[in-house]
Order: C-alpha cells, then sequence, then structure tokens
C-alpha cells in the first residue's frame, strides 16, 4: 500500500512561547523487521488518528509499543532488548514450520519516516546482528546517534492500562513516570539518570564489599551530589511548568497539581545549588562511617498528584478518579509541550477507550483531535471509536493466513 502524505487537521492555536512554534510532526510510515511477533511489517500511515483493532494477542500492543521506541527510554513497556526480537510460537517449532536461525537470533529494528511540514527523515532503533550484548542503537538518516539526539525530533507520549495504578503503585514507578516527562523537554536527563543510578549502584557495591578508600567514595559522592542536584532542579522545573497547565483541567478532565517532595527538594528551595552538593556529600560521608548504605538524593523523592477541586491526593481517590487525573497529567503535558517546544508528542493510548465510559471517551477524542498531533488508539471493538470513523484511519489486524507467517494489516 502506498505512503500518503497524513491529513491532519489545524488545530487551534495555544499560547506559544517558542519561535518555531505550530510544526506538527507525524509518521507517515512504520517498518517492523523481526520485532515481537512480527517477522516482518509495513505500515503506511495517512491519518493524524489511527485506531488499531484486533483480537486480544492479535499484535496490537506491540505496534504501539515500536512506535515507543522511538522515543529516548526503555519503552511503554520497558521490556529488556533481548526480548523484543521474534520468536517462533510453540505452534511454529512444533510443526517445524519456524526458521531455525530465528531460535537465536537478538536483532530486531523498528524504523518509521517522521514527517512535518519541512519535509521528512528516516528515524530507526533496534538491535544490530553486529552488536554486542544486545546492545540497542539509535538512527537517523542511517547515521547512529544519540537518544538524545533522537528526542529532539520526535516525542512519543503513551496511557497503557498497566499505568492506572500508577498513583498506588511504588514510588520508584512513580519517578520513573515523571522522569519521562522530564525528557520530552530535556533529553539530556536520560544521560544524567544513567549516570546517577551507575554511581548509586557502584557507591552500594563498593560499601557492600568493604572496598575503596576514603578518597574513592569522596570522588564519586561529589559524582552522585552534582548529579542529584542536576535530576532534582530539572524535575522541579518540570513541575512547576507543568502545575500552571494542569491546574485549570481540560475537556471535563480535573485539574491536577503535582507535588514532588524529599530532602533535596527541600534544600533547593532554601539553598544555593552548590551548597546543597556541599549537603548531600556531607550527609553521604555521615552515613557512610556510620556504616549506613543509603544516601540521600533524588532516588528517594517522592512524587504524587493532588486533586484541585476536590483536595484529594491521588492515592486517597476513587478509581474513576485517579484514571481522570492520569488523562489530565498526560494532555497537560502535550499542551506544555506545544506551547513552549511548538510541537506535539505523537500520542499512544493503548486500550484506554474500552476503560472509559461514552461522555469521558469522547472528551478524550475531542481534546486529542485540538491538540492537532497524531494519536494512535488501540481496542477490541470498533464501536468504541463511532466518533472517530470520518476523521481517523482504522487497521485491523489479522491473523495470518499461513503458520509462521507475520500478521496482515487490513485497512477498514
Amino acid at each position: 500500500m502506498p505512503s500518503v502524505s497524513p491529513k491532519i487537521k489545524p488545530v487551534v492555536a495555544l499560547e506559544v512561547d517558542n519561535a518555531n512554534a505550530s510544526k506538527r510532526s507525524w509518521l507517515s510510515r512504520l517498518k517492523l523487521d523481526h520485532f515481537r511477533n512480527y517477522q516482518k511489517a509495513d505500515l503506511a500511515i495517512h491519518a493524524g488518528q489511527l485506531v488499531i483493532l484486533g483480537d486480544n494477542g492479535a499484535g496490537k500492543t506491540n505496534l504501539l509499543e515500536a512506535v515507543s521506541l522511538l522515543a529516548p527510554g526503555r519503552g511503554m513497556r520497558r521490556a529488556k532488548t533481548e526480548h523484543l526480537a521474534y520468536r517462533a510460537s510453540g505452534f511454529e517449532t512444533a510443526c517445524g514450520i519456524a526458521d531455525n536461525d530465528d531460535a537465536d537470533r537478538l536483532d530486531w529494528a523498528v524504523a518509521a519516516t517522521l514527517e512535518n511540514e519541512d519535509g521528512n527523515v528516516q528515524i530507526g532503533t533496534g538491535v544490530p546482528p553486529s552488536a554486542k550484548q544486545g546492545n540497542r542503537i539509535m538512527r537517523l538518516e542511517g547515521v547512529t546517534v544519540s537518544q538524545a539526539d533522537l528526542g529532539s525530533r520526535l516525542a512519543v507520549s503513551w496511557l497503557t492500562p498497566q499505568m492506572d495504578g500508577i498513583f498506588l503503585d511504588s514510588p520508584a514507578a512513580r519517578r520513573r513516570f515523571l522522569d519521562r516527562l522530564v525528557i520530552a523537554f530535556d533529553p539530556a536527563h536520560i544521560g544524567r539518570m544513567s549516570r546517577y543510578e551507575k554511581a548509586l549502584r557502584q557507591r552500594a557495591h563498593l560499601l557492600t564489599e568493604q572496598r575503596g578508600d576514603d578518597s574513592w567514595f569522596s570522588a564519586l559522592e561529589s559524582v552522585l551530589a552534582e548529579t542529584a542536584v542536576a535530576v532534582t532542579a530539572a524535575r522541579q522545573s518540570l513541575i512547576k511548568a507543568l502545575n500552571q497547565e494542569a491546574a485549570r483541567g481540560w475537556f471535563g478532565f480535573p485539574g491536577v497539581e503535582l507535588l514532588l517532595g524529599g530532602d533535596t527538594e527541600n534544600w533547593l528551595s532554601d539553598m544555593p545549588a552548590l551548597a546543597v552538593e556541599d549537603q548531600l556529600m556531607l550527609a553521604a560521608r555521615t552515613a557512610r562511617l556510620n556504616g549506613d548504605l543509603a544516601m540521600l538524593g533524588p532516588h528517594a523523592s517522592e512524587f504524587q498528584a493532588l486533586h484541585l477541586a476536590s483536595q484529594v491526593p491521588a492515592n486517597r481517590a476513587s478509581t474513576g478518579q485517579q484514571k481522570a487525573m492520569l488523562i489530565a497529567v498526560i494532555l497537560a503535558h502535550a499542551r506544555l509541550q506545544d506551547r513552549r517546544l511548538g510541537r506535539v508528542p505523537v500520542m499512544l493510548f493503548d486500550d484506554v477507550a474500552a476503560h472509559l465510559d461514552a461522555k469521558r471517551r469522547g472528551a478524550l477524542f475531542d481534546a486529542v483531535q485540538l491538540l492537532g498531533g497524531q494519536c494512535w488508539y488501540s481496542g477490541t471493538d470498533d464501536g468504541q471509536f463511532k466518533e472517530l470513523l470520518k476523521t481517523a484511519q482504522f487497521v485491523k489486524i489479522l491473523p495470518a493466513k499461513i503458520a509462521g507467517e507475520t500478521p496482515i494489516f487490513e485497512v477498514i
């Protein structure tokens, strides 16, 4: 099927801070090679909103996951790279249909054509056959680039059923969610987090093994303190801006205030950054000399949300309120990107429509339409998307006609 330029409707302009505002980016083609349940797949996209239909297990979420991997980070499932490669089913193997070479292959690829008003570029990610230990790479026009480089071109936001309990989940899960919001504005944040977590693991290992001298630990704790302040400052900056956007609510979704607390956050509110670094180093050294492995920092921060109208914390709100608050945050984050960066992220809603009543579902569709960016929805029932029949591209994933072949895309 030939690729056709997307027909994305103009968006009603929001207040914009960026001189290059109003540019829209979208994917006009997605290709998969040896990814999840797809040996090969090629999908041409010609609409701003895309509805992926199919039975459970057909590969709908796999398609959305492929798109999420084009942005910095580990994608919407946070899967290990070795788990993303195509694997023949037990039936195919038993019947002798499977290619024996597939069993040990760890390589896979996701490629896409990214377009905006200025033209298009080819982007991709994956594990090449020559990669050592299954290391994933990012590519722009065939050249290997950093995640931050690709993140400056494309932002992707998503909502999945697994995220419904984010406000009741572990503090670590909520911090990961927050950091993903930060990365959309500051792709270099992923590098800061990586350095911080690596140094934190190194310090804990040395303490556990009772190795290293004081100068060694001091150097490591200096890196930790400096990076901790940078990570915390980036989070605080994002929350301040996002709270201004999220406070007013939108399309019936509630106003929300995001809250971030911890020692580093408190110190940064009262002291210069360098003084906070000194405070963190002193606290780390004191704890170490007392035989305590723990260290203060952004890895221990608490992130929560408040329903503004009722003043109820998200972790005490009803299931419906939590869902509405989460959608409100995702939409506010997209609006903030439009306002600050002049771009709207590609948005992925995996099986979200099935968990909303008709009123909320319609409000979500209207909000996304007004944003004007590209949005991918997945679901099993086309009746849940009847409001989009005139504007969206509908694609149904059908089982392969022959066992061992890739699923078939049928444009409805």
